[in-house]
């Protein structure tokens, strides 16, 4: 968490209060980061005007001319919201001001965030396809399940080099749609099954998106607006409860060390 929903919708709420308005002031009060925030991000920043958000991935990219973004990644319980934070919130590690009057604020308690300025996506890593995309096609899983016969499919899904900004929620949401369960090895899903899985994963995005991401602990939008996708869980979280398509009681696993949930009766 936060997952590519979540992220999305970060951006969106953030166009209508940043894009246009120039960075007056940065005030940096942490920067142990999961990446150390670079000792000139506050210099890079000031006097730059914001022309677009956008998202890669799980990245939030601020464009702020010649090419350069104020790259954002939320980690586990990042928040990125417009507003001056409330006097006893912790954990705010940098706020910018903008002209017009608002802030910009980041609030990171586990600080697995990471924050820079960057020349394009530079820094960002290898980063695969996008789900809701073009590019993200049943040819494409086909291609990847003839590489990574052994990989379970939910691992696959998952693999940010492959495919970028699933998540766990998505990834166990998604499978529960397409009817396949995420403990299955990709060598033994079927071309229709794969299929299944191409439409599956933009539907349940889409869907995410359109309730405002999932809030389960620290998400909020920009606008600092709860998601509400959680209440609309087919599997995730919900072992041990009826399914809500068939009654059947929904399971749990680890699969590569994340709990994974699915339907016996619905998921094959």
């Amino acid at each position: 968490m936060p997952e590519l929903p979540e992220v999305e919708t970060v951006c969106r709420t953030l166009r209508p209060h940043l894009i246009g308005r120039r960075i007056l002031r940065v005030d940096v009060r942490e920067t142990r980061l999961r990446r150390p925030i670079p000792p000139d991000f506050a210099e890079s920043l000031v006097g730059r005007v914001i022309q677009g958000v956008r998202r890669r991935a799980k990245y939030v990219l601020i464009e702020i001319g010649d090419g350069d973004h104020w790259v954002v990644h939320l980690g586990m319980s990042g928040r990125l919201c417009v507003g001056d934070p409330p006097a006893d919130l912790g954990h705010v590690h940098v706020r910018v001001g903008l002209d017009g009057g608002e802030t910009v604020y980041y609030r990171d308690p586990r600080r697995f965030g990471l924050m820079l300025v960057s020349q394009g996506e530079e820094g960002l890593g290898e980063l695969g396809v996008e789900p809701l995309g073009s590019d993200f096609t049943s040819d494409l899983l086909w291609g990847l399940r003839r590489r990574h016969r052994r990989v379970t499919v939910k691992s696959l899904l998952m693999d940010s080099r492959r495919i970028v900004g699933i998540g766990n929620i998505y990834a166990n949401e998604a499978l529960f749609v397409a009817g396949v369960r995420p403990t299955r090895r990709f060598g033994r899903v079927t071309r229709r099954e794969v299929e299944a899985i191409t439409r599956a994963v933009p539907e349940i995005l889409t869907r995410a998106i359109d309730s405002g991401g999932s809030s389960l602990l620290d998400y909020r939008d920009a606008d600092g607006r709860s998601g509400g996708f959680q209440q609309r869980f087919q599997v995730y979280d919900r072992r041990g409860r009826p399914c809500r398509r068939c009654g059947t009681e929904i399971r749990g696993r680890l699969v590569s060390g994340r709990s994974s949930f699915y339907c016996p009766g619905c998921q094959k």
